[in-house]
């Protein structure tokens, strides 16, 4: 029997484990045992991340480091907004370093970081919090579906 290897069409378990490039842990599916399935050709995840993935085999692992343009892209000054101080609460308070969740048309949520508050005008970036990065992956295959 041959071992599956991933193809441009495969779905894919893996534990993705992230870290930035002063060698800091950024994430890990690991955290709470919860790999991630990946659908390659479906555009959630880069050409060069996919271009990494393929003819890895089950039980395989694979540790590489992608721009930031490759990663989670560069950040972009478009998805940084100014929002009423008055729009927080006592449960989402407008404070530096908080990431509040905002309900945007249509019932999508986008989280966004607070970075600055002055006076009634709160800046929220939502840009991906790895955005302008370069991220390392490390992979490790679980299963190919």
């Amino acid at each position: 029997m041959m071992s599956k290897v991933i193809e441009s069409d495969s779905q894919t378990i893996v534990h993705i484990t992230m870290k930035l490039a002063d060698g800091s842990a950024a994430d890990s599916t690991k955290v709470n045992n919860k790999p991630a399935k990946i659908i390659m050709g479906d555009e959630s995840i880069s050409p060069a991340f996919e271009q990494e993935l393929l003819g890895l085999k089950v039980g395989e692992n694979k540790e590489f480091t992608l721009s930031a343009n490759d990663a989670f892209g560069e950040s972009n000054p478009d998805n940084i907004h100014y929002v009423d101080a008055n729009k927080f609460s006592a449960e989402a308070p407008a404070k530096v370093g908080n990431i509040i969740t905002f309900t945007q048309p249509g019932g999508v949520e986008l989280p966004g970081m607070i970075t600055d508050v002055s006076g009634d005008s709160v800046t929220v970036d939502f840009n991906h919090p790895l955005a302008g990065q370069s991220v390392t992956f490390i992979i490790d295959v679980i299963d190919i579906l």
